[in-house]
């Protein structure tokens, strides 16, 4: 099992100390046979400096020169990875991560076990809360266009050990065949943010592969650290691509439903949320771009 390569590709963005932290989890890890890309997506101060000399030698680093991001960042390094490497596995994790040590090995066990497996993805906690589940697998309800998380916020205990096929997993830690990856290519880039590694679990199912939520491969994630810090950016991106998404993924009959649903279900009890109760009108203008501009996407990608 040792004798896969994995390439581990880490995106950062402003997030110099998260990505120390995460990099310093991985030297501890059971698994030999791996690499890592780090992407330095545009970040303002000197983060890819720094980083290139505290783990000169263990790593490899991708200074771009904006922020592409995450979809097209982690393209960009796994092309480079795919081109130098030449690893058997590619496994995304979010700079703003903390692995347990046997979090690769048990991911890759898994994914060997079967042929027709894609895609592993482990249990992961909330860093602060360790105890605590962010999520075991995630699901899909397509006449909602809604893709809720398996266990979220529950004390971890014991609930969730069984091995099983979910409908994706979540991109802050993916683990991806070279295989599955050949045939279904690379994360969509217009995502930039949100619903990109939604859609690839999607299309490698749609591939024939499996989707596989591993109990034993555990992680601690610092959640949407990183994205919360732009005021508007996480409601934007996450309305707009919720379209998106639904636009290229779902039926006609499914997207007419989730069109349906969203207008007389979702917009007005945001929007009223937004403007009534959190009196925040910078909020609903970005929420009420995201929705415009995902009705574009509907219409013309």
């Amino acid at each position: 099992m040792t004798n896969f390569k994995v390439s581990i590709v880490i995106l950062n963005w402003n997030g110099l100390d998260d990505t120390v932290h995460c990099l310093e989890s991985l030297e501890k890890i059971t698994y030999p046979n791996y690499d890592i890309v780090v992407v330095d997506n545009g970040s303002k101060g000197d983060d890819a400096e720094i980083l290139r000399e505290k783990f000169k030698g263990y790593i490899h680093i991708i200074e771009n020169d904006k922020n592409y991001g995450f979809a097209e960042g982690c393209n960009i390094g796994m092309r480079y990875a795919l081109k130098n490497s030449h690893p058997d596995y590619i496994l995304l994790l979010n700079n703003d991560t903390v692995v347990g040590p046997d979090f690769l090995s048990e991911l890759v066990k898994i994914a060997e076990r079967n042929p027709s497996i894609g895609i592993t993805g482990p249990k992961i906690y909330f860093y602060d809360e360790p105890n605590r589940l962010q999520s075991a697998g995630a699901v899909i309800d397509w006449c909602q266009g809604k893709t809720p998380l398996i266990g979220p916020g529950e004390i971890d205990k014991g609930q969730f050990e069984e091995i099983k096929d979910v409908d994706w997993v979540i991109g802050c830690a993916l683990l991806i065949k070279r295989r599955a990856l050949e045939e279904i290519g690379l994360l969509y880039p217009k995502y930039f943010a949100f619903f990109e590694e939604t859609e690839w679990c999607v299309r490698c199912k749609k591939a024939g592969f499996r989707i596989i939520y591993v109990p034993r491969a555990k992680l601690w994630h610092k959640s949407q650290r990183t994205t919360g810090k732009p005021e508007g950016f996480l409601l934007y991106y996450t309305t707009r691509n919720r379209f998106l998404f639904m636009r290229r993924n779902s039926t006609r009959l499914q997207l007419f439903f989730f069109l349906i649903y969203f207008f007389l279900r979702d917009f007005w009890p945001t929007s009223a949320l937004l403007l009534i109760k959190e009196r925040n009108l910078k909020l609903f203008i970005n929420f009420l771009r995201g929705v415009g501009n995902g009705i574009i996407l509907v219409i013309i990608d």
